[in-house]
């Protein structure tokens, strides 16, 4: 056992894990207390009178490839949130420990240490720099009580990536101290490759991925972590048994498929040619101050007067995000990339 899991609570290290029922598909199954017959308009290929495969190794193998890392590397989930709210669980102890974060950034981190009762330290990015990690303010308050940072890369919401060699020099500086996560829901919009090369070298990374965004899967709430298996190993014990449905199994590897995966780099291509459309759109309108760069699919804009481009945008019956709830961005909103006509019928509510 590495320090990567003596960092775990103890109490999460010694837990025994509930046992499901043997997965045999070859075999009749009388041991699940499943109905034996299936729903009259079920069409599904596996059944939904049948508990659907934990961890489902088809599906590992598939992201695995997709990924390029090895299958024990990876834990699928609900979305990243439920990866998120497995690392807090498992990492941390209510009233003792700490989770770091770099606000403004995604709001699930501090929602999820804050259910678990750990403590949440903000270290700000840096706004004059824009939004860059501020790497010696982080490591000055990552003291034994912090066992996990996050990172998000590129930025929700700030759509920005964090400069790679920042995040390597944060990383190694954590080392035996605590893990560094870095979410990368929106690396398939950006030209930089995933950080998942790193991993062999240094087991305290761990990479958030989900199929939520580039994948169009938003509503079938699936995503993956990629971490050194001991981690994946420690979270497999506090991981629902059942908790990737057959019918999002069965769509997931259909739109995993090399055709559907071509498709994906087509849209995702598209995605980029609209984003900087719109974000030259949005710097010639008057009541515009500042169009941060992106590397994800949405731009952030500072405004003049914010609460009135609401106005407009939900008369249009278009919704934008409002975000001057982040901490320094009291004045801006977050726009996604939608299609050409959505983001010119945008640009004209705003002229």
């Amino acid at each position: 056992m590495s320090w990567v899991t003596e960092l775990a609570r103890p109490d999460i290290v010694a837990l025994k894990s509930y046992e499901h029922a043997p997965w045999e598909p070859e075999f009749a199954r009388l041991h699940a207390n499943e109905l034996p017959w299936r729903p009259v308009s079920d069409e599904s290929d596996g059944g939904l009178n049948r508990y659907p495969e934990p961890q489902p190794k088809a599906l590992i193998a598939r992201l695995a490839e997709i990924y390029r890392v090895p299958k024990p590397n990876l834990l699928i989930t609900r979305g990243s949130d439920e990866a998120i709210d497995l690392l807090v669980r498992a990492y941390c102890r209510a009233g003792e420990d700490a989770v770091l974060i770099c606000p403004p950034t995604f709001g699930m981190y501090r929602v999820a240490a804050e259910i678990q009762g750990a403590r949440v330290i903000g270290v700000p990015l840096l706004r004059e720099a824009r939004f860059a990690l501020d790497t010696t303010r982080l490591l000055a308050c990552c003291d034994r009580r912090v066992k996990l940072v996050f990172l998000c890369s590129p930025n929700n919401p700030t759509g920005g990536l964090l400069s790679e060699k920042s995040i390597l020099e944060t990383l190694d500086a954590l080392d035996g101290r605590a893990l560094l996560i870095v979410d990368e829901a929106y690396i398939e919009f950006s030209e930089r490759p995933s950080l998942t090369a790193y991993l062999p070298r240094r087991p305290h990374l761990a990479i958030l991925r989900t199929l939520s965004k580039a994948h169009g899967l938003a509503g079938a709430r699936l995503g993956a972590l990629v971490a050194d298996p001991e981690v994946i190993t420690l979270l497999q014990k506090l991981v629902a048994p059942y908790s990737i449905t057959q019918l999002t199994l069965e769509s997931a590897l259909r739109l995993l498929s090399a055709s559907h995966l071509r498709l994906l780099q087509r849209r995702i291509a598209e995605v980029r040619r609209e984003r900087e459309r719109l974000r030259a759109g949005l710097t010639q309108l008057p009541g515009v101050i500042e169009v941060f760069p992106s590397d994800a699919n949405f731009l952030l804009a500072r405004f003049r007067d914010p609460r009135e481009m609401l106005r407009r945008s939900h008369d249009a019956h278009l919704l934008v995000r409002d975000a001057r709830s982040y901490q320094g961005l009291e004045d801006a909103l977050r726009i996604t990339v939608g299609t050409t006509e959505q983001n010119d019928r945008l640009l004209r509510t705003w002229t």
